[in-house]
């Protein structure tokens, strides 16, 4: 992480602004970190887009208006207990209503949940089926996750966002690299 100083700044006053380099030098300030909840079929859909977009359901909008270029996503599946991926968004969140991901759930007319809130992003790690992680060991060791009984650790995960400390996100990705999962490229 380096700061943004202000040499010709008139009051000599350092502005205090951090900067990620990893991200050609924008400014980042409050980067955010999220848990993606997906199932396999949805992080196969993100898959199938080369990592390039991802949604949220309906009921998330003010989630998906919270996340900016520079925030890292985690990727949670659903019905396994696994973590599967990590990435980065690239951009600000926009609507869509082309049908990527599905979910059990139907709007009120009987059409099929389109996971409209999205925001573009770019692979980190991406694990294949047998690199994914057990999240229950993990879980226990997330700050995030402290907040349930530790038998209930899938109460964490229940939703599709959840906004999470960056030390959970350091311990999935840690975990990620270490399975061997892919580095993006």
């Amino acid at each position: 992480m380096h700061w943004l100083t202000s040499g010709s700044n008139p009051t000599g006053y350092t502005l205090g602004i951090p900067i990620d380099t990893r991200i050609g030098g924008n400014v980042v300030a409050d980067r955010q970190y999220w848990i993606l909840v997906s199932s396999p079929d949805n992080l196969e859909a993100t898959k199938s887009r080369d990592f390039t977009v991802q949604g949220m359901k309906s009921r998330h909008r003010k989630k998906a208006e919270q996340m900016k270029p520079g925030d890292k996503l985690v990727y949670y599946l659903t019905g396994k207990k696994m973590f599967a991926a990590t990435a980065t968004v690239t951009s600000e969140y926009f609507e869509g209503d082309d049908l990527i991901w599905t979910s059990k759930n139907t709007k009120s007319n009987g059409d099929p949940e389109n996971y409209p809130w999205r925001v573009n992003i770019e692979p980190e790690l991406v694990a294949d089926a047998d690199g994914w992680i057990d999240a229950e060991p993990v879980a226990r060791q997330m700050t995030y996750a402290k907040k349930w009984p530790e038998k209930n650790w899938t109460l964490a995960f229940q939703g599709n966002v959840h906004n999470v400390p960056e030390e959970d996100y350091e311990l999935i990705h840690r975990l990620l690299k270490e399975a061997g999962s892919r580095v993006a490229s």
